[in-house]
Parts: structure tokens; C-alpha cells; sequence
């Protein structure tokens, strides 16, 4: 391989040295039928391309219109790829890099929040010590018997994770998370 070039984590070696790696939230304006997220999921494999946090839901039903929330990292480059090539496919109407939007409009990040349903096991003082941090958290008690809590929590993913780390050395069980919901700021509609 040439000295001025380097792995991007995609099947395409093109990203000089000097590129570095960003994380990226793309909003995808779908139609909703069947086989087209195995279309979007088929692009990113294909070209060896990784997906952090994937998200779909219909959102406007009478356009049957689904939106996919998709969060990525590469290269400045690899990511103006994706993009152009999520635009090529079929039953893409609108793709929105929010990352690149929110710097436009002045803002680090878009808007973005998840949802985490966190099991954790424990008794004595570790079950006072759980509940007590999951309030600092503003986390919600969603099941509990005597021997274990499922906590419900929304936020940034830093917040989530940090929640999932400290809830580690007090019985964590079990995680399931939504992946990220996100919205550009400001008053503008992505279609």
C-alpha cells in the first residue's frame, strides 16, 4: 500500500493521512415499503461501511414516507460518498448530513436523543446506591421487584453511556437501546 494512503475502515483505501475520522448523523427520507431499509443497510456493507446507530419509523403515513436516522463515521470524504450514494438509490426522496446543517447554523451537534431501558441486579446498599444515581440521572423506574430494577432513561448518547458505566460495578444486567433519534435545529423541515 502507498505510504500516503491508509485504511478508512471502508473497502476503499482513498483517504489521505491528513483526513480525520468524523461521526456524522444522516437523515434518510424513504418511501415506506418493503426491502427498501435492506437497500440502505445493503449500501453501507457493500462498501464496508459501519453503522453506529440505525433508527426507522414511518412518519408521515398518508405519503407513506418513512425517515431512517443513520450515525456513521469516516473521512470528510467516505461521508460525502455515502451521502451521494444514499441520494442514487430508488426509493430515497432527501438525505440531510445534520452534522454538516447544525455547523451551518452554529451548533457543535444536531439535536439528538435515545432511549435505553437499562436492567440492573442488586441488593443492600448497591439497590439504594442505583436508585440513587438513576435519579441524579432523572432515569425512571419502569419495573422493579426486590432483586432488580429496569430503569428507563432519554438523553444524549454521552448520557446514556455514562449511565451504562457507572450502573456496571452495581449488578448491570441487561441494556436495550433505541439508537438515535435526530432533528436539525432551527425552524426549517427536512422534505
Amino acid at each position: 500500500m502507498n505510504a500516503h494512503l491508509q485504511p478508512t475502515g471502508s473497502a476503499y483505501f482513498i483517504a489521505p493521512e491528513t483526513e480525520t475520522r468524523e461521526r456524522h448523523t444522516l437523515s434518510v427520507l424513504v418511501d415506506n415499503e418493503p426491502g427498501v431499509l435492506a437497500r440502505v443497510i445493503g449500501l453501507f456493507s457493500g462498501r464496508g461501511y459501519n453503522i453506529d446507530s440505525l433508527t426507522v419509523s414511518e412518519t408521515e403515513h398518508q405519503k407513506h414516507l418513512s425517515r431512517i436516522t443513520i450515525v456513521t463515521s469516516g473521512t470528510p470524504h467516505v461521508l460525502v460518498q455515502i451521502r451521494h450514494q444514499l441520494e442514487r438509490l430508488v426509493p430515497v426522496h432527501k438525505v440531510v448530513d445534520l452534522s454538516l446543517r447544525a455547523r451551518e447554523l452554529g451548533y457543535e451537534r444536531p439535536l439528538e436523543r435515545e432511549l435505553a431501558l437499562v436492567k440492573v441486579r442488586n441488593k443492600g446498599d448497591d439497590r439504594v446506591e442505583a436508585l440513587r444515581l438513576a435519579d441524579a440521572f432523572k432515569a425512571n423506574v419502569v419495573d422493579a421487584n426486590t432483586e432488580h430494577f429496569i430503569f428507563e432513561l432519554t438523553g444524549r448518547v454521552s448520557k446514556i453511556e455514562q449511565f451504562i458505566a457507572i450502573m456496571q460495578p452495581l449488578g448491570l444486567v441487561e441494556v436495550c437501546r433505541t439508537g438515535v433519534a435526530s432533528m436539525s435545529r432551527g425552524p426549517e423541515s427536512m422534505a
